[in-house]
């Protein structure tokens, strides 16, 4: 009698090569008439780059993706599927999805101009060896990304072109404080890590207390839909009684002192998001570990 003793796997990837498609086209003249004629092209064999579609999406994957540069990338494509693709070929494909982004492009930015929400954050991004930033607009249905030479509102300005949301969730940099939106219900990502550095900077009164805080109203928010509305409605005003008592503390410490003053100035868009489940409490999707409410 036999029986299963064992399994294992080995696992290889397949020879990659490129699939091909030519294309002939015939034509002639027209006995009848004496015009000439030629062949229709088929649908997506156009004439024009002999690169497809999964050919460009590859080298734009690789190249921004994986900051693979030109020389690499053609290597890369020669050494792995067997497939020429000279360095002018791969700018010029580049350029090529470049121009169809653009259709897509404007409609996430009509999309933004007419949305109720919006988050924003910046970062510092290196462009032909200089500074510049990258900004991102997003909400849970759109995600914008633009890199400019400036960090200044203007470039809200731009993009808004005068839309007034009703909530903006942003940081507390000066060109976020003076949003287009109703109102503003501040980054608490980047307030966590600001509380932590005021802890390690020695403060032990306000910013652990103020940091345990954020954590648990963060914590409700992801579990409001599946607690009673009482019970969200007890936590909420539980935490906005924290709140209060945590603002009448006297912190020593001069990193504590700088939170509270901070938080003290404002405290109406701190916890805003606790009125409406569809505001989130950060401006960038985080993965949050689990916090006791408690």
């Amino acid at each position: 009698m036999q029986r299963l003793s064992g399994i294992y796997e080995r696992i290889e990837l397949p020879r990659l090569t490129p699939h091909i498609t030519r294309v002939e086209r015939y034509g002639g003249t027209c006995q009848c008439c004496q015009k000439a004629y030629e062949a229709p092209v088929p649908v997506g064999l156009e004439p024009g780059s002999p690169f497809g579609t999964s050919v460009a999406s590859l080298v734009t994957y690789l190249r921004y993706s994986h900051a693979i540069s030109y020389q690499r990338l053609s290597h890369l494509m020669g050494d792995l599927y067997g497939l020429k693709l000279s360095e002018g070929a791969i700018a010029n494909l580049l350029q090529r999805v470049q121009g169809q982004l653009e259709t897509p492009i404007a409609k996430i930015v009509e999309r933004l101009r007419s949305a109720r929400l919006v988050g924003r954050d910046e970062t510092g991004a290196r462009v032909n060896g200089k500074n510049q930033w990258e900004w991102v607009f997003q909400n849970d249905q759109v995600c914008l990304h633009g890199i400019r030479p400036t960090r200044g509102k203007t470039v809200i300005d731009t993009v808004m072109a005068g839309h007034q949301p009703q909530i903006w969730v942003s940081d507390l940099f000066s060109a976020q404080a003076a949003h287009p939106a109703q109102d503003w219900q501040v980054c608490l990502a980047h307030q966590l890590r600001d509380c932590q550095y005021a802890i390690d900077a020695g403060d032990d009164l306000f910013a652990p207390r103020m940091k345990r805080l954020l954590l648990k109203a963060i914590a409700l928010q992801r579990r409001r839909q599946i607690l009673a509305t009482s019970t969200v409605e007890q936590y909420c005003a539980r935490l906005r009684g924290s709140l209060r008592e945590l603002l009448n503390l006297q912190p020593k410490s001069v990193e504590g002192q700088r939170l509270l003053k901070r938080y003290q100035k404002i405290r109406a868009h701190l916890l805003l998001f606790l009125t409406d489940e569809a505001i989130p409490p950060t401006n960038n999707a985080l993965v949050w570990t689990n916090f006791s409410l408690d």
